[in-house]
């Protein structure tokens, strides 16, 4: 395990890694994007826009990577976005998201589409934020929420852009369906893949059975595994701001909205009582030729003037990234898919090591750039090189 971490030098380097140790359906359900990808190269082409302005002779020899967020202090500024199906691509992998980032002293948002029972993931070990899509009435909404407190998870995320499914063209090309249907092909991508069979799917089938799909509703869901079963996104088309509303007067904790990339939009949820948003395009898997959520990031600041944290998503990859997003003014970044890469390739171990290696670049470019504490960044640390989007 550790000599494969040795040739791990960045969070890119994860995904080549994961390329060819997963299946390739699961592959491509993870790093899937929406259609032709401009959405997703929209997102990493925005920090191009910005380049840094460093302060020369700063004394620089205590730089501190820690922040607060929502009253409690966390070791660096970023966490680990929600990310359905981890426990496929890593065994146990929601556990592992959950308690590999509750030691290393970051957040982590267990999903709404994860396999693992979200009442075996809050708690002091694990993760206290939960992610929702809402079910289709006022009764399935009150039930979900209801279950989510129980489970003692205190910071509620809503996904609000994800009134239908996306395109599945690109799901399809990988092999990938949800839930995946057995066929000879997805049995061929398995066996290629023997330390993924062997060291994931078997023993998560030897030692927990059939994962099913655990925190969409009140209710345990289909299993991941299914000739004939389907997952129902149609009861969500109708859903609106009165839906929002009625989670606001139900839920007791803190509200979070995920997808907000409108100012007018950020407006409106902060209407309604939200109490922090997550600026973001959905990892680029949604609508195809949406602006990148760092262009829109000054306009939805500017519409909220501070009254709430505003965090942001989309294609971090660097320290160097996380470093232009808090300096825009943002309070916290989000990041997904290489967590859930380094939690399939080496677990643990990987995601502390891609903590590991973020944080040391997150610190070192503080240091080269002449600030010692995240709240001493600004805007005045970057120039625009050019128009972003």
């Amino acid at each position: 395990m550790a000599k494969r971490l040795e040739r791990i030098l960045s969070l890119d380097d994860f995904e080549k890694a994961a390329k060819r140790h997963l299946p390739r359906p699961l592959f491509g359900y993870v790093a899937s994007v929406a259609e032709e990808g401009d959405t997703a190269r929209a997102s990493r082409e925005a920090f191009n826009h910005y380049q840094f302005l460093p302060r020369a002779l700063v004394n620089v020899s205590n730089v501190s990577t820690g922040t607060e967020l929502f009253g409690r202090r966390y070791a660096y500024p970023f966490g680990i976005a929600p990310m359905g199906i981890a426990a496929l691509t890593a065994y146990q992998g929601d556990r592992v998201l959950a308690e590999a980032a509750s030691q290393a002293g970051i957040p982590m948002i267990v999903s709404g589409t994860s396999l693992t029972p979200m009442e075996s993931l809050g708690g002091e070990a694990g993760s206290d934020w939960f992610q929702a899509y809402l079910p289709g009435t006022p009764e399935e909404i009150g039930a979900l929420l209801d279950r989510v407190a129980r489970a003692g998870f205190t910071k509620l995320v809503i996904t609000v852009d994800y009134a239908v499914p996306p395109n599945p063209e690109n799901h399809r090309r990988a092999g990938f369906s949800s839930p995946l249907r057995p066929s000879v092909r997805l049995a061929w991508d398995g066996m290629v893949r023997p330390r993924w069979l062997m060291g994931t799917f078997l023993r998560t089938l030897w030692e927990q059975g059939v994962p099913h799909f655990e925190n969409n509703a009140a209710t345990r869901g289909v299993p991941v595994l299914a000739k004939n079963a389907n997952r129902d996104f149609s009861g969500r088309r109708h859903l609106g701001w009165s839906t929002l509303q009625q989670v606001r007067d139900h839920w007791q904790g803190t509200l979070v909205v995920k997808g907000i990339l409108h100012p007018d939009d950020a407006r409106r949820a902060l209407a309604v009582g939200a109490d922090g948003l997550i600026v973001s395009n959905h990892g680029g898997r949604q609508l195809d030729s949406t602006i990148a959520p760092l262009v829109m990031l000054e306009e939805v600041l500017e519409a909220v003037q501070g009254s709430v944290p505003v965090m942001i998503d989309g294609s971090f990859r660097r320290g160097s990234h996380v470093l232009k997003a808090l300096a825009l003014g943002a309070d916290f970044v989000f990041l997904g898919r290489p967590f859930n890469y380094a939690a399939s390739i080496a677990g643990h171990a990987g995601v502390a090591h891609a903590v590991s290696l973020l944080g040391a670049e997150l610190e070192r470019d503080m240091a080269l750039l002449g600030v010692t504490g995240i709240d001493a960044l600004g805007p005045e640390h970057l120039r625009r090189t050019g128009m972003a989007g």
